[in-house]
C-alpha cells in the first residue's frame, strides 16, 4: 500500500524542525573543528575540480530532463479528457493536435491498449512509454508493467551511481572523496529501492474514482519530477560536501596515528637519502686534488671575510650589547653541555 502524499508532507513537517537544526548545527560544529586544528583554507584541488564539474554537469542534465519539452506527454491532460473518455473521441482529439491530423505509431499502439479502464490506469502509472512499448505486458496481470518499468525505471539512479563511484573514487579526489563514498552510495542506494518501492505498491485504482482531468493523480509524471529532483539535489550536497572538506572549510579528517606514522617514516627516508647524497658529494670532494683546492680557497675566503666583519666598530658594539643584555651564557654553556653529554653517550653506546 503506497503512503499518502499528505502523510509524508506531515512527517516532513514534523521532522522538519528537528533534523534541520541539528544538521545545521553539525555543519558548524564540523566548521569549528577545522579551524580549532589549526588548518588553514586552501584552494580547490585540481583533482577535485573536475569532480566538481562532472557533477554539476549530471545535476543540468538532471534539471533539464523535468522542462516541457524532455518530458514524457500525458494524452489526457493534453487533451484535457477524464479518464473514462471514449476511446474514439480520446485518439480522434490527439490526431487532431498531430502533424497532418495523422496519429503516430505510438498513438495507435496506445490505442489498441486502452480497451479497458485498467489499461488507462496503468497508463498513469508507469507512462506512456511503458505501455507502448512492452510486448508481454497485459492489463490482466498489472505486475507485468512494474517488471518491465524497472530498467528504464533505474536508468537514472545508475546514471547517479556512476557519477558518487567517479566522484568519490580514492585514485581520483583521494581522501577528500573515499570520506563520503560510503555515505553516499548508501544513501544512493536507498533512493533507488525507495524509488521501486514507491512505484511497485502505488494504488493506482484511485483514479479510477477521479470524474474531471483535474482530479486524475498523475503519478507518473510527478514520481519522474521527483525523482529528478531528489537526485539533482543528492549530487549538488555530495559536491558542496567534497567542496568544504577539499578546501579545509568544514568536514576536515586529520590523519590517523598510522597515517602519521608512515608520513614521518617517508619524510625520514628523504631525508636519509639527501643525506647519502650529500656524504658522496663531500667525499668526492675530498678525493679530488681540484674539488679540494676550491673548497680549500673557498672556506679560506670565508675566514678571512667573517673576520674582517667582526673586526668592524657596529659589528662589535652589537656582539658587546647581546653579550651584556640579551643572552644568557650560562643557559647557553649549560644547554651545550647537556646536548654533548647526550651525543656522546648515544656514540658510546652504539
Amino acid at each position: 500500500m503506497a503512503i499518502p502524499w499528505g502523510t509524508i508532507k506531515s512527517a516532513l513537517i514534523f521532522i522538519g524542525p528537528i533534523a534541520i537544526p541539528r544538521a545545521i548545527s553539525y555543519y558548524r560544529s564540523s566548521r569549528n573543528a577545522s579551524r580549532s586544528a589549526g588548518v588553514t583554507v586552501r584552494p580547490v584541488p585540481r583533482e577535485i575540480r573536475y569532480a566538481l564539474a562532472l557533477l554539476a554537469f549530471f545535476v543540468m542534465t538532471l534539471v533539464l530532463k523535468m522542462l516541457p519539452p524532455f518530458t514524457p506527454e500525458n494524452v489526457f491532460q493534453r487533451t484535457e479528457s477524464r479518464l473514462q473518455i471514449p476511446t474514439d473521441v480520446l485518439f480522434n482529439r490527439i490526431a487532431a493536435l498531430r502533424p497532418g491530423a495523422a496519429l503516430t505509431a505510438a498513438d495507435k499502439v496506445l490505442r489498441g491498449k486502452f480497451v479497458n479502464l485498467e489499461s488507462r490506469l496503468l497508463y498513469l502509472q508507469f507512462g506512456p512509454s511503458v505501455m507502448a512499448d512492452c510486448p508481454f505486458c497485459n492489463a490482466e496481470e498489472p505486475k507485468s508493467y512494474l517488471y518491465y518499468a524497472i530498467p528504464s525505471l533505474l536508468w537514472a539512479h545508475l546514471a547517479n551511481f556512476f557519477a558518487v563511484a567517479v566522484v568519490t573514487s580514492p585514485s581520483w579526489t583521494g581522501r577528500y572523496g573515499r570520506q563520503w563514498r560510503s555515505w553516499a552510495t548508501i544513501a544512493a542506494g536507498g533512493m533507488a529501492a525507495a524509488d521501486v518501492w514507491f512505484v511497485g505498491n502505488y494504488t493506482y485504482q484511485a483514479n479510477a474514482r477521479a470524474l474531471r482531468v483535474g482530479d486524475l493523480d498523475n503519478f507518473y509524471w510527478g514520481a519522474r519530477v521527483t525523482r529528478l529532483w531528489c537526485l539533482a539535489v543528492f549530487d549538488a550536497v555530495l559536491g558542496y560536501s567534497i567542496y568544504l572538506s577539499a578546501t579545509n572549510r568544514a568536514f576536515i579528517q586529520l590523519p590517523t596515528p598510522a597515517e602519521r606514522i608512515e608520513n614521518v617514516n617517508r619524510a625520514l627516508h628523504v631525508a636519509k637519502s639527501k643525506m647519502s647524497a650529500l656524504g658522496i658529494i663531500k667525499n668526492t670532494a675530498q678525493r679530488d686534488m681540484e674539488l679540494r683546492e676550491r673548497s680549500d680557497a673557498y672556506w679560506t675566503h670565508e675566514v678571512r671575510l667573517m673576520s674582517e666583519a667582526m673586526e668592524e666598530r657596529e659589528v662589535i658594539e652589537g656582539v658587546n650589547d647581546a653579550l651584556e643584555n640579551r643572552l644568557n651564557l650560562q643557559n647557553i654553556e649549560r644547554d651545550a653541555d647537556t646536548y654533548t653529554t647526550m651525543v656522546l653517550q648515544e656514540l658510546n653506546q652504539s
